[in-house]
């Protein structure tokens, strides 16, 4: 199968309208299956281990078929990266018409933070608040943050506002209001997600499709934990974003709006996926062949993703997609 995949390699790199997780430039490897098209983008500097279920999420996608779908359109929330100045932030939500939930990044700078959500809070002033920390605040500095907020606005939830799950778990019981809690990286960057004690620590779940190992992998973590869930995205293109458009239509429940409209903070991609009224339609992406032209790497980048994609595989990919049984 490794060869398939290296045959059918695509690679493209993406300019982002905003410098955003310091990214300017999003590099996507894609590979056509005979049931349609994977992504395999982990961000450069992650290790060949750290990138394995990234590619089982690209061959499941590429050799699989979906699940039933029960919804066909998904709601999304405008993502606010970490900048200032407001008509720099007008700007970012005019990128994400007709949503109506706003996540803010956070976490760099308390006063730049506040400022952030002000400004967010006085542009959209009937749109849910979430924001995203990434892990950042150790207890003490959320404790501090989070009151700051409270006095702004209510919040809809904090993602992953410390990195460990014991520091999550003493936030909550320390934190004296209400707030609810998602967690990312400490489920997604586990060395096994199911083996995550959640308990007095998480309320809401995120999924990303790509790092967890694909859709049958996401489901089976998100009913394993039993908590409402989020699915999001990791600065995908279009290819990942209609993969996890795919599994917020398959899970049994969605009470909460997905974060898969980053594709808004792509100044290009390889597809078009709009939002319309807040929402994303569920479908098959089709690159085009013209913008994978015309923002393909140079040679030398290509062999690096084509001995990032084999040095993966025979690290773990391999044995993972061989369990499933998914065939080229």
């Amino acid at each position: 199968m490794l060869d398939s995949i290296l045959e059918s390699l695509k690679v493209v790199a993406l300019p982002t309208k905003t410098d955003f997780r310091s990214v300017k430039v999003r590099e996507v490897a894609l590979i056509e299956g005979p049931k349609g098209w994977g992504e395999f983008s982990p961000f450069v500097e992650y290790d060949p281990n750290e990138c394995v279920p990234w590619l089982v999420s690209a061959v499941e996608a590429a050799t699989t078929l979906p699940p039933e779908m029960l919804r066909t359109k998904i709601e999304v929330n405008a993502t606010m990266p970490a900048i200032n100045g407001r008509e720099n932030i007008a700007e970012v939500l005019s990128w994400f018409p007709g949503c109506r939930t706003v996540k803010i990044k956070v976490g760099a700078d308390i006063r730049e933070d506040l400022a952030r959500i002000v400004t967010v809070s006085e542009l959209a002033p009937s749109a849910k608040m979430r924001i995203d920390v990434n892990g950042s605040w150790n207890v003490g500095k959320a404790i501090q943050a989070l009151y700051a907020i409270h006095d702004i606005c209510e919040l809809e939830y904090v993602e992953q506002p410390c990195g460990s799950i014991d520091e999550l778990r003493e936030l909550k019981r320390r934190v004296g209001f209400p707030i609810l809690i998602a967690g990312d990286e400490v489920v997604r960057k586990a060395v096994d997600p199911m083996n995550v004690d959640l308990r007095d620590a998480i309320d809401v779940l995120l999924l990303k499709v790509a790092p967890l190992g694909g859709i049958k992998r996401s489901m089976e973590i998100a009913d394993h934990h039993g908590k409402p869930v989020v699915v999001s995205s990791a600065l995908d293109s279009a290819v990942g974003i209609s993969y996890g458009l795919r599994l917020a239509a398959a899970l049994p429940e969605m009470n909460y709006a997905c974060g898969l409209g980053t594709g808004q903070l792509l100044s290009a991609d390889v597809a078009t996926l709009p939002i319309i009224g807040g929402m994303m339609s569920v479908e098959s992406v089709v690159p085009d062949l013209r913008q994978m032209e015309k923002y393909s790497i140079s040679p030398d980048r290509i062999d690096w993703w084509r001995a990032r994609v084999s040095e993966t595989w025979n690290v773990g990919a391999k044995d993972w997609v061989l369990r499933e049984g998914w065939a080229w």
